[in-house]
């Protein structure tokens, strides 16, 4: 990396050149030029959030800024460095001055594309606002430039703020006209399927929901989920061209469907606590008995179905041997605990993955055996449902994968088919949960698979098009708040594990939804607060991330009444927050029932 570029040295003839101009009062440009020249940088304040510009790693943040009221805050991490960019449209051979304020170590600002030579200008250290500038003239038949703002890999976040490109504006054209025949089709819990008429020069549609934009489509349907059943919503859509954004359409109501039995609760209480049973080891936890598991836990998942290989996608649950577990009961005794804990109305289902269960249906194959092999395990023991429990490399993003709610993978999109049609064989009892880590879901705020300039772990965010995919049927999804890295809040600051905000800035996300890869026209919809638990460790033992009770219940307290808040502020209060999951029951025993004995304190 080059750390430092020494101004160059100017010719003699071109200083005396300078001042010539100068004195005579001649310019590059003409009067009638200059008063020409627009701003042609779109929200180049950031106080539209990251309208019109794609990063990879960015987010708007209120403080500090240059002026208004935000600016731009990057990360660069790993082999990311934190691109912000955005296309204008230009005058072919014509004189540009490119310009911004920025903060921070080895920040870049320059444009690409120029048709002539590309530019960029760039700041070692600037630990106040400091304003970049450069200049270029386009190439005879450029029409667009692309202006662009990123740090440095390992270097700390960096801002940006006030970013200008000056100069003729391009023959954009007008707004495309407004479009007609919006019409609500297929309405479901949480979804509403839209269409409308095409309209001559669009290149894409604004779709707008009770007034706030939440997608841009390029065709001419599309369906918005992530809707609270039986809710009456507004919805309007906008057709957009390089010009701009036509004036909304007439506005069309629909009201979403009862909540199904399938994607609700699966008859849970409303604040359920859900637990790993180590079913095929024991560790150093000891084993536990089926039937000497306590009332208290609503579901308990059977750890682990495991693959026979990787990629086959044949899956199959070994109880513990004897020679692990010596007081193992056999299996007669085992499904018999089985029925016991449904007739008292709770849950038992089979997980599959954990930490050595890998599984890549990488083929329709795979998919097809996965369901026959899952199926089977059910209908021996009699299980209520299934747990997804995948960890590790089971699910990654090919690079041209880029947008959740189209996944092209194949092991997202067999795994996806595969859970949907066991949902279809069990029906609407069929209980569905997740447990994935926070690499796979909240990161992908920050990072979604290899990222559009590559680079990145093609692994960040993969389980949100399958969660995504799932979501009316998911009966609860408890990401797994343990074994984690720092990640990156709504908030736009790192949290840790350790305390209750970490577990407050994680599940905020689930219920608040977030745009994917910092892109604020893909937004992952928020799920219900009804599908989520929060997933902790039992004790000490159990894994990384654990906290006392105390912190359990200020977490709860902050997402359920709003109090005993820290340093993140929550978007909404949920007081249906479904509860809590836990690794495991197995270490709940061990550490004398601290983690089941605080759940049934707190709620009664």
């Amino acid at each position: 990396m080059d750390r430092s570029r020494p101004l160059a040295r100017r010719p003699l003839v071109t200083l005396l050149t300078a001042a010539a101009l100068a004195a005579s009062g001649l310019t590059a440009l003409t009067s009638a030029a200059r008063a020409a020249d627009a701003d042609l940088a779109r929200n180049g304040g950031f106080e539209s959030a990251l309208d019109g510009w794609t990063c990879t790693a960015g987010a708007v943040v209120n403080a500090p800024v240059h002026s208004g009221g935000a600016a731009l805050k990057a990360t660069p991490a790993g082999a990311d460095n934190a691109r912000c960019a955005q296309t204008v449209t230009v005058r072919p051979d014509s004189q540009y001055t490119l310009s911004g304020y920025v903060r921070g170590t080895y920040v870049y600002l320059g444009a690409s594309g120029t048709g002539t030579t590309d530019v960029s200008t760039w700041v070692q250290s600037a630990p106040d606002w400091q304003r970049l500038t450069t200049t270029f003239r386009t190439g005879p038949a450029t029409t667009r430039v692309t202006l662009y703002t990123h740090g440095w890999y390992g270097t700390g976040a960096y801002h940006a703020d006030d970013i200008s490109l000056t100069g003729p504006g391009g023959e954009t054209g007008q707004p495309p006209a407004v479009p007609g025949g919006l019409t609500a089709g297929s309405v479901t819990s949480t979804g509403v399927a839209l269409s409308w008429s095409p309209v001559s020069g669009a290149t894409g549609y604004a779709v707008y929901r009770d007034g706030t934009r939440v997608s841009t489509v390029t065709g001419t349907s599309t369906t918005v989920t992530g809707l609270t059943p039986s809710t009456a919503y507004a919805f309007q859509v906008a057709a957009v061209n390089d010009a701009g954004e036509s004036a909304r359409s007439a506005t069309v109501t629909a009201t979403t469907a009862e909540r199904p039995d399938g994607g609700g609760s699966g008859d849970l209480p409303a604040h359920a606590l859900v637990g790993y049973l180590h079913a095929s080891f024991a560790n150093g936890s000891g084993y536990t008995r089926l039937a000497d598991v306590p009332d208290s836990w609503d579901v308990i998942d059977l750890a682990f179905g495991e693959p026979t290989t990787v990629t086959s996608g044949d899956i199959r649950f070994e109880r513990c041997p004897v020679s692990e577990c010596p007081n193992v009961e056999s299996d007669a005794e085992f499904k018999a605990a089985v029925k016991a804990k449904q007739a008292a109305g709770k849950k038992v289902l089979i997980s599959i993955g954990g930490q050595n269960g890998q599984v890549q249906l990488t083929t329709t194959a795979a998919r097809d055996k996965f369901v026959s092999s899952v199926s089977a395990i059910i209908d021996e023991y009699g299980l209520d449902g299934l747990d997804i429990d995948f960890e590790g490399h089971s699910l990654s993003l090919n690079a041209d994968d880029t947008d959740f709610k189209n996944p092209k993978t194949p092991v997202v999109v067999n795994l996806i088919a595969a859970v949907k049609t066991l949902k279809a064989k069990y029906g609407d009892d069929f209980v569905l949960t997740m447990a994935p880590e926070t690499f796979f879901v909240q990161l992908g705020y920050q990072y979604y698979g290899t990222g559009k300039w590559g680079g990145q772990d093609p692994r960040a965010g993969a389980y949100l098009p399958v969660i995504h995919a799932l979501r009316d049927d998911l009966t609860l999804l408890h990401v797994q708040d343990y074994n984690s890295g720092p990640i990156m809040g709504l908030d736009n600051q790192y949290h840790s594990m350790g305390g209750a905000d970490f577990h407050i800035a994680m599940t905020d996300m689930l219920l608040t939804g977030f745009p994917v890869a910092g892109d604020a026209a893909n937004v992952f919809p928020p799920l219900r607060p009804d599908q989520v638990a929060i997933g902790m460790p039992a004790s000490v033992n159990a894994g990384n991330g654990h906290v006392s009770p105390a912190e359990v219940n200020k977490a709860l307290n902050c997402l359920t009444k709003k109090t005993d808040c820290g340093s993140y502020a929550t978007h909404g209060t949920w007081p249906e927050l479904r509860g809590l999951m836990t690794w495991s029951i197995n270490w709940d025993r061990f550490a004398n029932w601290e983690f089941q004995k605080n759940f049934d304190a707190y709620f009664g």
